[in-house]
This record gives structure tokens, sequence and C-alpha cells, in this order.
């Protein structure tokens, strides 16, 4: 149950942040559960079920709109979110099947590689943000989900797709990426963890079909209650940290956590290379 707790803040909290919760999970449960690289990545994407029940209660107002789209609403906000998540979802797909399928080549050395260039690119978003209030100060907006482009989705589904390689931070990508498009910190954060739902639905789906006996082996070692445990934790604890992030996203505090952001993914990842993990 200590191990299921563990496993359970652990997702719970990193997939909101840019040190990719796939890493954090392939570390803690191949010492806590004796899960090899192949077992503890498989592992890492099949504990994605936590985040995405915390997503979809935190966010079921949106998602509903969705839904009414889908049954004919002809509100064009809500069309617009519709056409965002289908677009970035089918090119994360596209891009991160693939990916999933060759990660067991990736070696544990070269997940702290991708961490160091997240946490760079997360500082850098914080001197994009400070220089973006400015124009806002000048009378230049930034954006939000109605002022981007097909092009822009297609960018965000590369970056979400790319996140499947184990070291590399679905949020981190995302949110980086929407940064540096100029679009709104809380706006980012928000598309953000809109468009994870589906790509964690499609990777709990893909661990299924394509790599149950890993699934199997981990289930085996925390046991159903243990399983069950560290569901619900990881739930409760994305819940308090998707409410934190959005709601500093849209204050000045922002830059501070961006910065913030950037060092621990770049601790990480030089915590990562050094150890040989």
């Amino acid at each position: 149950m200590i191990y299921s707790v563990v496993i359970g803040v652990i997702q719970g909290t990193s997939e909101w942040l840019p040190i990719s919760s796939k890493t954090q999970i392939i570390v803690s449960s191949s010492y806590l559960l004796k899960l090899t690289f192949q077992e503890a990545y498989t592992f890492g994407l099949f504990m994605e079920i936590g985040t995405i029940i915390a997503a979809v209660v935190y966010f079921r107002k949106e998602l509903i709109d969705v839904v009414q789209v889908l049954l004919g609403s002809k509100n064009k906000a809500h069309r617009k979110l519709l056409i965002y998540v289908v677009v970035v979802t089918l090119i994360t797909g596209v891009i991160g099947a693939p990916l999933y399928l060759v990660a067991d080549s990736v070696s544990g050395i070269a997940v702290g590689i991708p961490m160091l260039i997240v946490g760079l690119v997360l500082m850098g978003d914080a001197v994009v943000i400070r220089y973006s209030r400015k124009r806002r100060e000048k009378g230049m907006n930034s954006r939000k989900l109605e002022n981007l482009t097909r092009r822009d989705y297609l960018l965000i589904g590369i970056a979400q797709g790319i996140a499947a390689l184990p070291g590399v931070s679905r949020s981190g990508m995302t949110t980086s990426a929407m940064l540096l498009m100029n679009v709104e910190p809380d706006e980012a954060f928000k598309l953000s963890f809109l468009a994870g739902i589906f790509a964690s639905v499609g990777a709990f789906g893909l661990t299924l079909i394509t790599t149950r006996s890993n699934v199997a082996v981990a289930v085996a070692g925390i046991g159903l209650a243990g399983l069950i445990v560290a569901i619900v934790v990881s739930t409760v604890a994305s819940l308090f940290l998707i409410d934190f992030l959005i709601k500093v996203a849209g204050k000045s505090k922002i830059i501070y956590l961006t910065t913030a952001l950037g060092i621990i993914a770049m601790a990480s990842g030089l915590l990562y290379l050094a150890i040989g993990l």
C-alpha cells in the first residue's frame, strides 16, 4: 500500500510538471516493483488512467461543450475546441504511436537529455511571457484558442507526439510550444491539459493492445488493490495540481513558475545523466 501511494503521488504530480511522468514511474516502479525498463515504461503509460479521470472531472464543462457540437450544436467557440482536440489528437497518434513501439530501444541514460532541453525551453518561455506582457501593455494582444490556426494545431500535435518517448514531458512540450506561439499562459496550460486527455486515453489503450504482458507483470507486482489505491491517489493529486497551475498561470507569478519548472526539469535531466538511469 505504501508503494501504491508513492507511485500514485508521483504520477499525479509529475504528469502536469515538465519532468516526464513516464520517466518518474519508470524509476520508481523499477526500484519498488523490480520491473524491467520496458515493463516500467509500459506501466507509466498505463498509470495515466488516474490523470485522465482527474482531467475529465476538472474539464467536464469543456468536454460537455465538445459533445454538444457532435450532437448538432452550432456554437463557434465550442466547434473550434472540437477541431483543436481532433487535429491535435490525430497528429499526436501519427507521431506518438510509432515512437512508443520503438521506445524499448531507448537507453535510460538518454532519458536525461530531453529533460535538459525541455528545461531550457521553459526558462526561455519565461522570457517570452515577459516580452509578451510588455507587448500587451503597448496594445498588442496575445493569442487564445480563437486565434490559433490549423498550422498551430499541427505543431502542438507534433510536440505532444514526441512526448511518447521516455524523458520527454507531454505537458512541458505542449505548454512550451504554445507559449512560444504567444498564447496566453493560462490558456496554454488549459489547452495543453485538454489535449492531454485524449492523448492519455490513446496511450492507455495502446499499452493494453500492444504490450498487455508488460501491464500484467506490473499489476501483479503492485496487486489489484494496490493498483486501485495508486489510481485514486493519482486522481486526487492531479485535481489539486491542475487547479493550482491554471490559477497561477493567469497571474503575474507565472514567470517565476515557468522559470522554476524549467529549473526542475533541468535538475531532473542532470540527475538522470549523473546516475545513469
